[in-house]
């Protein structure tokens, strides 16, 4: 497949590129002949009706009701039918020797909570984004959420199995960032998918990303295994790389009606569901960041998350949310659990911390907090698993420390 590869202070400028397409698509519609006939007279030349540009081919709207050959709906959205190597409306670009993908956003006031940083909801939409873009770019993308056109024939659709997101620093409003992602095999019937996030200002690596997807059937929703057309599709793009290397996932307990925290009725709307008509993935991170308590999301910061989906979640489900913290949170007036004879929690040295000075209660305090959570449908005769996952959290840095 064609190699693409640019300078790495290469930028798509969006005014530029805006005009210069602008300008082009302007003569192209100059000089489009409407349904075999000459432009007219009176319009100094210029087609009297609006026709629309699809990949490399220019059709007008008549042509299109005649032949039924494209819907309205293609044409609006403009669907590459072959792999383009430079988007530049989306600011995006084939990396990889040609099989990865780049797309270069800017963080939006909407995408930012109170302390002018991205939320984790932010950049799970960006992931899903940057990933269907990616599809779009291949060529392969036909007119469902993500799926090909051998997927389509054979009426599946991808869903994801487990997602893994690990932040190091949140985004601010108005930065530039990069978004990497390329997509792996996972199994016989899977397929792994993996982003970085990064500055484009200082190249730092902002977050990282991993996810697991598998197949399932339209109409019978149940899981199908990979057919060989669709295999053929795909296996072109497929890399061996990871973004986050995990040798055996940490299995994620399932909790019951005694778990610390609880919200027991949670409705989706409509505005909550999908192209394929089950609840969005970050909706499921909104209910579990729900029953976490406000004084944790204050003082800390949600740095890891991991979710397991174990079912779809449709509009008419009641949605149970559990959550478990796997130690006693931290207090206010001081540490909530015994902490005889421990020297490491999750990884973080107490002695080290007591050794610099800050005491016990200072090494508590400085160490990540985990929750374990739980959806499942509220039903009278049985609750079913929707998703389970885990959240790490850190401690907020005080704005204090960068006031000048």
């Amino acid at each position: 497949m064609a190699a693409f590869s640019c300078p790495s202070s290469y930028v798509i400028r969006c005014s530029s590129n805006r005009d210069n397409n602008h300008d082009q698509n302007m003569k192209n519609l100059n000089n489009i002949k409407i349904s075999g006939t000459s432009p007219s007279p009176r319009s100094g030349g210029k087609p009297d009706m609006l026709s629309q540009k699809t990949g490399a081919a220019t059709t007008s709207v008549a042509s299109v009701t005649k032949n039924h050959s494209l819907t309205a709906e293609r044409i609006r959205q403009n669907i590459p039918t072959k792999k383009q190597l430079v988007d530049p409306f989306r600011q995006g670009l084939i990396i990889e020797g040609g099989v990865g993908y780049r797309q270069t956003v800017v963080i939006r006031s909407y995408e930012v909570g109170p302390d002018k940083t991205a939320t984790m909801e932010s950049v799970l939409n960006l992931l899903q984004e940057t990933a269907l873009n990616h599809v779009w770019m291949s060529g392969l993308l036909s007119d469902g959420f993500g799926a090909t056109h051998g997927m389509m024939r054979n009426n599946l659709i991808w869903v994801v199995s487990r997602m893994q997101v690990q932040v190091d620093q949140y985004p601010i409003w108005g930065e530039i960032v990069e978004i990497d992602t390329w997509v792996g095999a996972s199994g016989k019937n899977g397929m792994r998918r993996d982003w970085l996030i990064r500055s484009q200002a200082t190249g730092h690596v902002l977050a990282r990303a991993t996810s697991i997807w598998v197949m399932m059937n339209r109409k019978t929703r149940r899981l199908s295994k990979i057919p060989e057309e669709v295999r053929a599709e795909i296996s072109p793009w497929l890399i061996e790389k990871q973004a986050i290397k995990e040798d055996v996932p940490e299995k994620i307990v399932k909790l019951d009606d005694k778990a610390k925290y609880m919200n027991d009725d949670l409705k989706p709307k409509r505005s909550d569901l999908d192209m394929n008509h089950h609840v969005n993935n970050v909706k499921y991170l909104r209910w579990m960041l729900e029953t976490i308590p406000d004084r944790i999301l204050e003082s800390h910061q949600l740095s890891e998350i991991t979710l397991e989906y174990r079912r779809e979640c449709g509009s008419s489900d009641i949605v149970q949310s559990l959550c478990q913290p796997d130690e006693d949170e931290i207090l206010n007036n001081g540490v909530s659990q015994d902490i005889n004879d421990i020297t490491i929690l999750n990884g973080f040295s107490l002695a080290t911390e007591i050794m610099k000075g800050n005491g016990l209660l200072g090494s508590f305090e400085k160490r990540p907090l985990r929750y374990t959570h739980l959806l499942q449908t509220k039903e009278e005769s049985k609750n079913e698993e929707i998703v389970r996952g885990r959240t790490v959290w850190k401690k907020k840095i005080p704005t204090m420390l960068f006031s000048t």
